[in-house]
């Protein structure tokens, strides 16, 4: 018996690795978090299954329901949208199996802010302009922030932010990004990206707050020069005259064939 948790992706049904569809099809038992999860996944669960939405429950009733899985020998597929590794509460759910001594693996999934840059059509480090990509949140009422990760640090770096969980707050985000982007800094706020319904607004900082009046919940902020850069460098990588391994240049290449 396995407990799979599963990357679900941002919205769209078909954004999910063939691994984790695979993994629903073959789980006698689906655990998914209903708020967010589409419901057209639970399309691949076999016939028969046990399907519990975990929206309303506790990590305590969550655990039990895996426990309970253990016990009969089924395994489960444990639905999380976009991916496990940023703000899932993967880490408190493998904690307890841990404890218990129930299996478990991870599976990742097409995480938000990578279907959000997908729906703007663009780069999110480009050469010359930014390397970086920053994830990060405001405080909220479920996880408060560490004293050093703040909007205002970040912002010092001049990389791409990606602002999750944090619509709500749009004023503080523009007052504390202000200083070190500037009014014109591009802005994107992209509302259920990757769902039928998504909406996108493209905006800068000055002006974000009423472009992005009556959106909230589930809208992620992206911020940077990135969003909006024209003139930037060609990347070296396929550069004619770049001597790489798979393309030798020169009488004296770097990996000769």
């Amino acid at each position: 018996m396995t407990v799979h948790f599963i990357g679900a992706g941002p919205g769209a049904a078909d954004l999910i690795t063939l691994r984790g569809r695979n993994l629903i099809a073959a789980c006698p038992v689906c655990l998914y978090a209903g708020s967010l999860v589409p419901p057209a996944l639970l399309q691949h669960c076999p016939p028969g299954a046990r399907i519990v939405n975990t929206a309303p429950l506790s990590l305590d009733q969550i655990v039990e329901e895996m426990a309970q899985a253990n016990a009969k020998g089924h395994d489960v597929a444990r639905l999380h949208s976009g991916d496990l590794s940023v703000w899932s509460a993967l880490g408190e759910q493998l904690r307890r199996l841990r404890q218990l001594g129930i299996p478990f693996q991870v599976t990742p999934g097409v995480p938000s802010f990578a279907a959000a840059a997908a729906a703007l059509e663009t780069e999110l480090t480009l050469p010359g302009i930014s390397q970086s990509v920053v994830l990060t949140r405001t405080p909220g009422r479920a996880s408060t922030m560490p004293e050093r990760e703040t909007l205002t640090a970040f912002a010092a770096t001049g990389a791409t932010l990606a602002i999750h969980l944090s619509i709500h707050a749009l004023d503080r985000v523009v007052a504390d990004l202000m200083p070190d982007y500037g009014p014109d800094c591009p802005v994107a706020v992209v509302w259920r990206a990757s769902w039928p319904d998504q909406r996108i607004i493209r905006s800068t900082l000055s002006r974000v707050q009423d472009d992005a009046q009556g959106i909230d919940r589930t809208a992620l902020i992206l911020v940077g020069p990135a969003l909006a850069a024209e003139g930037f460098d060609d990347s070296r990588l396929y550069a004619a005259d770049y001597d790489r391994r798979y393309r030798p240049v020169g009488p004296d290449p770097r990996f000769p064939e």
